[in-house]
């Protein structure tokens, strides 16, 4: 369904746990705009009622319910290269 590289796991787990981020948090992923001009949402977040909750490899991922069908093959990557350092979304 979604999956992560390890470097974005890894990345993800020190995010969480670092003392900064409030208990019962976990990672956002969905969808921002719409249509054609629709982008990818990586955060941190509490879920909510309209979340579908799913723990993948001991990550706790909230998804809107509405962006889920969309979300489906994803994978979540983290890069640290001299251009930069962030995650990247690909739909595989």
């Amino acid at each position: 369904m979604i999956s992560f590289t390890k470097k974005a796991e890894e990345e993800i787990l020190k995010s969480l746990s670092s003392p900064e981020i409030p208990e019962g948090y976990g990672l956002r992923l969905g969808l921002k705009g719409g249509a054609c001009s629709a982008s990818y949402l990586l955060g941190l977040d509490k879920g909510g009622s309209g979340d579908e909750a799913l723990d993948i490899n001991g990550i706790r991922v909230f998804v809107d319910k509405r962006h889920l069908m969309y979300l489906i093959g994803v994978q979540v990557d983290y890069s640290d290269a001299e251009t930069g350092k962030g995650f990247t979304i690909v739909k595989l």
